[in-house]
């Protein structure tokens, strides 16, 4: 479904790029969640996969249609929830339908048709004569969904959908877009809530510093990375000597130190470990106990994307 090539993006000739060489498939149907730090390039990815800002270089296809020559098909392929969702406060809920219906062109008995359809799919059935300001921020997300799958765009993109909801609100989003898949829609999220990424998403990408670090299906990259991880140490004492050991191992990343903990990065296979504690037993550190890290995507995330932070989109 969705194919970017060597995507470049900078914003200034002394600017590091905002997207760097990206290249990504997201196949038909896939609930792909788009994840990374504050600056890490997701949103400038996704404007540019949506046409609202051209690539400095590269290639986006879209269902098959290249976005340099074929921009009106790729616009009618995909379907956008932006992060701030503009509504138009003084509209009732079919009205809001109504207006956006007309601007695609969708005749006034088939707009009526999808809005009940789309209402009712969003759990908004019971809110048509509702004005759009007095809906929850919940409400209003779903109705942006809504919104956005009238003209039935094979491809649906939301940046930050979850962003600013309550639990509950987060839950129906979640739910609504599970189903949305189902019905054979293909899905990408942009999104800081690791645990609704892992939750409902069957393929993910990690983006830090405009790089894509990782991507593919869920249990494929997590799977790729079981001869590394992290391991938590507890130590009977201070930790200092610890920590001094661990630095030595050229195996080994020192990633955190407190009073009676270490916690203690590697590479490579359960041996690897087996000559740390070793090392330690030697040195004279007393271990009280010690787990390895169990593996999500937040570990994953925290490992590919340390010190990712810089600032840009």
């Amino acid at each position: 479904m969705i194919y970017l090539g060597n995507l470049i993006k900078s914003y200034g000739k002394n600017l590091p790029p905002a997207v760097n060489n990206l290249t990504l498939h997201v196949p038909k149907g896939d609930l792909f969640g788009f994840v990374g730090p504050n600056g890490a390039g997701k949103t400038t990815t996704i404007r540019m996969i949506c046409g609202l800002l051209r690539p400095d270089y590269g290639t986006i296809n879209i269902g098959g249609y290249d976005h340099r020559v074929q921009q009106e098909e790729v616009k009618r392929t995909i379907g956008y929830v932006p992060d701030f969702f503009g509504v138009y406060e003084n509209l009732k809920v079919k009205e809001y339908m109504e207006f956006y219906g007309s601007i695609y062109g969708i005749s006034d008995a088939q707009i009526r048709k999808l809005t009940g359809d789309l209402l009712e799919l969003v759990n908004l059935s019971d809110k048509t004569e509702v004005y759009v300001d007095t809906l929850s921020r919940g409400m209003k997300q779903r109705l942006c969904v809504a919104r956005a799958l009238l003209h039935n765009p094979a491809l649906l993109i939301l940046d930050e959908p979850s962003s600013g909801l309550d639990p509950r609100a987060r839950v129906e989003m979640r739910e609504l877009l599970m189903n949305l898949q189902g019905m054979g829609k293909t899905i990408i999220i942009s999104s800081h809530i690791l645990a609704d990424i892992a939750e409902m998403c069957n393929s993910v990408g990690i983006m830090s510093r405009g790089h894509l670090v990782a991507a593919g299906k869920m249990e494929d990259i997590l799977g790729a990375r079981e001869s590394s991880g992290r391991i938590i140490i507890e130590i009977a004492g201070d930790a200092t000597k610890a920590a001094e050991t661990v630095r030595t191992m050229q195996e080994l990343r020192l990633e955190s130190v407190k009073e009676n903990e270490i916690v203690v990065g590697y590479d490579g296979t359960d041996e690897v470990l087996n000559r740390c504690l070793g090392e330690l037993m030697r040195s004279g550190v007393m271990m009280k106990g010690f787990h390895k890290e169990e593996k999500s995507l937040e570990s994953l995330f925290m490992q590919v994307t340390a010190g990712g932070d810089d600032g840009t989109n």
